[in-house]
């Protein structure tokens, strides 16, 4: 498949619905104390779903600015490659790990996460970053 400028609108409110959806299998799962250990592991995995859905958006569309896009661009690199360690830039091993140039200042950022932070999402944080 080539590059995507932009997605339909039907497609983005499937995408949102299959988000919520498993929002609700998770919540209806868990309960309310849900382990610590689980919810890292399905928060992180669906952070890789998010991305997923939207692989094929272009970069240079997406920009690098820090942005919510760029942000789960770099989570799931930092989640694939590096361990669960927020890694920005790219990775040696991975010269794809990265757009060139991304910028993810920690106080712009949706999760406040700063270089070599443990990626480990709550539901709230991924909640925050799906909407943004």
């Amino acid at each position: 498949m080539l590059g995507m400028k932009k997605y339909p609108k039907a497609y983005i409110a499937a995408c949102r619905a299959r988000v919520d959806a498993d929002l609700r299998a998770y919540r209806s799962a868990v309960g309310k104390t849900p382990s610590r250990e689980f919810e890292a592991r399905f928060f992180d995995d669906q952070v890789l779903l998010l991305d997923y859905m939207f692989v094929h958006r272009l970069s240079g569309i997406e920009g690098k600015d820090g942005n919510p896009l760029n942000e789960v661009r770099v989570l799931c690199n930092s989640i694939l490659l590096n361990r669960g360690k927020l890694q920005v830039d790219k990775l040696p091993e991975w010269p794809n790990s990265a757009v060139a140039g991304i910028k993810l200042p920690p106080e712009k950022s949706v999760l406040k996460l700063k270089s070599s932070d443990e990626v480990r999402l709550r539901e709230a944080d991924f909640e925050r970053l799906s909407k943004a």
